[in-house]
C-alpha cells in the first residue's frame, strides 16, 4: 500500500492526524520512517497504516 513512497514526499497518518504533516525519511520494506511536525521522527509499520500523500499547492 505504501510502495510508492520515497524520501522527501510529504504524508499524513490518517490514524494520528494530530501528528500533522510529515516528510518521508526512508522506506525499507514495510518500515517507513517519517519526520512529523508535531510528533518528530516515527517509524511506521506499513502493514498496519496506509499513509496519505499530501499535495501542497
Amino acid at each position: 500500500m505504501n510502495e510508492f513512497l520515497e524520501p522527501g514526499m510529504l504524508v499524513c497518518n490518517p490514524k494520528a492526524a494530530e501528528w500533522g504533516i510529515g516528510q518521508v525519511q526512508s522506506r525499507v520494506g514495510e518500515k517507513i520512517t517519517v519526520n512529523f511536525e508535531h510528533a518528530g521522527k516515527q517509524v511506521i509499520d506499513g502493514r498496519h497504516v496506509t499513509l496519505k500523500l499530501v499535495i501542497e499547492d
